[in-house]
């Protein structure tokens, strides 16, 4: 396997780990029926949500907001797999996070475009505090996040760029 191919896989396993929960959800539960799983802790609610991440603008009924919000999405994997294509091959960390970030973020996108909303059934809450509910998708993305920052942190001088220095011209 070259080494982007790992990455392919990764992501596809992300969409199809995805999809899978989300089906099962929707076969399983009924429109914001819950399951708890850890009492005060973690439960299964099935909700559709039509805004964008954790639920923003869900509320809203903006015109086409699914099809705007599918075409940023489309737009925002599309910058993301273009710079994990530029990597260098020796740059696992970063390739890992983008790769699991695609995955969430098509998996997400395959709903919107397919349901017009996302499927989220995740609900963790401490007491009468809730996180807004997500999904396997929204889990990988975050992932994907933290194993970026990680990156910067362990590697700092690899994230800055090379500045030309005034006084000779040169790249430094």
């Amino acid at each position: 396997m070259n080494g982007r191919g790992l990455y392919f896989w990764v992501a596809g396993a992300v969409v199809a780990l995805d999809q899978a929960t989300k089906a099962a959800i929707d076969r399983l539960l009924s429109l914001h029926e819950s399951r708890t799983l850890i009492e005060g802790v973690l439960q299964l609610t099935y909700v559709r949500n039509r805004g964008a991440a954790f639920g923003l603008f869900s509320d809203s009924s903006l015109p086409h907001q699914s099809l705007v919000l599918s075409v940023l999405g489309l737009l925002a994997l599309t910058a993301i797999a273009l710079y994990a294509w530029k990597l260098p091959a020796n740059s696992r960390l970063p390739r890992t996070g983008l790769a699991l970030i695609m995955g969430g973020a098509l998996g997400n996108l395959l709903d919107r475009a397919r349901l017009g909303y996302v499927i989220d059934f995740v609900d963790a809450y401490w007491g009468p505090h809730h996180w807004p509910a997500f999904n396997a998708a929204d889990s990988a993305i975050s992932i994907g996040v933290c194993l970026l920052v990680l990156d910067i942190l362990l590697h700092p001088s690899a994230q800055q760029t090379a500045v030309p220095n005034p006084s000779t011209g040169r790249t430094e």
